[in-house]
């Protein structure tokens, strides 16, 4: 078979087919229990292989270019097993520095149990991350564009320098999802997500994945089935069915991001914008060498004389919510929710302000977000 088109994947690939009535979508597995004797396989949703729960992870792996994927509980219950799997006491891990709070916290506040230790990066420069090697390095950690700053990060650059050293590296790919790029053709080894946001996309469904070759994921599974983080399988279906518009949902959010930075980028009440798609981002060329597009989400800083928070209570289209990636635009203050966990210290060091906004853009009309915007603005 030709290669696949990204919304005919989106729509096909890894459908459960419906021998006995012939339904256009794929039937819903509930069972937990199934038989052992004379199979092939066998199932138990612990084992991350119910038929929904298989046939969902090929979708994610053509996505994201891999042999093999896997589909958990939480975007947590992914990178936590992921890093379990291919660390061990004595080993020693590089993590970027620009990061998603939650797996800050989870590194900090578990890896000291299990005798694993880390380092932080000073900033997202490949110099950055071969500075922090250890003899005992095992595993290099990143995350582009970065929550909530949008840093980007040579992936390639990465790639070769783990391999050069006999590192594995990983990547977080929430953010751009592999609509907007695919780490793994760039020499990264292993690629997680909170599918919780893009591939969900409609904020009504909590999960992650993993995608390496086969070979990386029987060994995440051999964690995995130990720690229980797996997917029921009403949920696994419901993500199966949002994954089928993934595409088109990306790329709009995409569109309208793109317009939406401009803009803010001009306004008077806008003191900075960090978003890749941006001429005036440091890293805009790097952007445009590994992304096929520059995501949907973005931050920005209002100025001083406007209070963040009370910004957020005055919209009136645009809700103020914990998550993102969903269809409807939503914002967050990061120290108050995704960073809250680092200390202000912390949160100072890699520039989050308590003026930070972060913006995940949906698929409105953009002239409807904007005015929604300046409504809030002029309330204050």
């Amino acid at each position: 078979m030709k290669k696949l088109g990204l919304n005919t994947i989106c729509t096909h690939v890894g459908e459960v087919k419906d021998e006995q009535f012939k339904g256009a979508v794929s039937p819903m597995y509930l069972s937990s229990s199934y038989e052992f004797l004379d199979v092939d396989i066998k199932r138990y949703p612990r084992y991350f292989n119910t038929p929904n729960q298989e046939y969902l992870s090929k979708k994610i792996a053509a996505l994201e270019h891999t042999e093999a994927a896997m589909i958990f509980g939480s975007g947590m219950a992914a990178i936590s097993t992921m890093f379990l799997a291919f660390l061990q006491k004595g080993d020693h891990l590089v993590v970027q520095n620009t990061l998603y709070g939650g797996t800050v916290n989870f590194i900090k506040e578990e890896f000291p149990k299990y005798g694993i230790e880390f380092t932080f990066t000073n900033g997202y420069t490949v110099d950055d991350f071969e500075n922090a090697i250890k003899p005992n390095t095992k595993l290099i950690h990143i995350e582009t564009p970065s929550n909530p700053l949008m840093t980007i990060t040579d992936m390639k650059a990465i790639a070769q320098l783990g391999k050069s050293k006999g590192i594995l590296t990983s990547m977080d790919n929430t953010f751009a999802s592999p609509v907007n790029q695919n780490p793994i053709d760039f020499g990264i080894d292993m690629v997680m997500h909170s599918a919780t946001k893009y591939f969900g996309g409609h904020s009504d469904i909590c999960a992650g994945a993993v995608a390496s070759t086969a070979e990386h994921i029987e060994r995440i599974w051999n964690v995995g089935k130990n720690l229980g983080g797996s997917l029921s399988d009403m949920t696994v279906w419901m993500l199966e069915r949002s994954m089928k518009t993934l595409g088109l949902r990306v790329k709009e959010q995409t569109k309208n991001a793109m317009k939406l930075a401009k803009w803010l980028n001009k306004h008077p009440k806008v003191s900075k914008v960090y978003y890749p798609g941006l001429k005036s981002h440091p890293e805009h060329k790097l952007a445009k060498s590994q992304m096929k597009g520059f995501g949907a989400m973005l931050s920005f800083e209002l100025t001083e004389d406007l209070d963040s928070t009370e910004f957020q209570k005055q919209l009136k289209l645009i809700k103020s919510s914990m998550s993102l990636a969903g269809i409807e635009s939503t914002v967050i203050s990061p120290h108050l929710t995704s960073h809250a966990l680092l200390t202000q210290e912390e949160r100072d060091n890699v520039g989050i302000s308590d003026q930070l906004i972060r913006f995940s853009v949906g698929i409105e009309n953009i002239m409807d977000i904007k005015r929604d915007i300046n409504s809030a603005i002029d309330a204050l």
